[in-house]
């Protein structure tokens, strides 16, 4: 039967429920999900089988790095324990995928903070609801450990009104200690998000970092 025939009408509950999960998934399309649940039908049981314990097996095994909230294997993340990293030098994220964007360009050695989001009171997202005071935290130590000239603090966030609102609030909650505050130069567009940032913007955009200005 073509795809066409059956996008509404399943031959198979089982498919059907297959179908509905895959679609679950953020950008997937009913459509795209037969496609993908027909395709795991035709392949040996065993590569589905590790298929699907790799996804469970990475839902209940990945943790959060303790220091910077990266997700990790183990309790502190690979960068985190990287002694060759700057220590004195913590680019602040809004998630994972930022850190990972920012990586690729291999134009900064230093540590990350993953906030884990943006402040954004229409969405419900409060200051508390992110890893803030952790952040607060690091940079507390840092400045003890070091002179705080020598710290500094990246605000990599996006340059949209509640990333810039999240960068004036970490700013707020830091400049007491002291310590550089920094955002990255301007090459990003407004509401640019790092994720689709081609890798030599980036790169140049975290060279060239200003001085924060709030």
């Amino acid at each position: 039967m073509p795809l066409s025939t059956i996008s509404d009408q399943y031959p198979s509950r089982l498919l059907e429920e297959a179908v509905q999960s895959i679609a679950s998934l953020p950008g997937v399309g009913r459509r795209s999900a037969l496609r993908l649940a027909l395709h795991l039908l035709r392949q040996p049981e065993e590569n589905v089988r590790h298929f699907a314990d790799s996804i469970v097996k990475m839902r209940e095994e990945t943790v959060y790095c303790r220091e910077c909230m990266m997700i990790s294997d183990e309790e502190i993340c690979p960068i985190c324990s990287d002694r060759t990293r700057d220590r004195r030098t913590v680019c602040v994220v809004e998630n994972v995928r930022d850190v990972m964007s920012i990586e690729k360009t291999g134009q900064y050695h230093g540590l990350y903070h993953v906030l884990g989001g943006i402040i954004s009171p229409i969405n419900g997202v409060g200051p508390s609801d992110l890893s803030i005071a952790g952040l607060v935290r690091r940079v507390g130590e840092l400045s003890s450990a070091n002179p705080p000239s020598e710290v500094e603090v990246v605000l990599a966030l996006s340059g949209d009104v509640e990333g810039e609102t999240t960068s004036f609030y970490i700013f707020r909650q830091i400049e007491h200690f002291g310590v550089r505050v920094s955002s990255l130069a301007r090459g990003l567009g407004f509401g640019d998000d790092l994720e689709y940032a081609d890798e030599l913007t980036l790169g140049r955009s975290i060279v060239n970092r200003q001085e924060f200005r709030p």
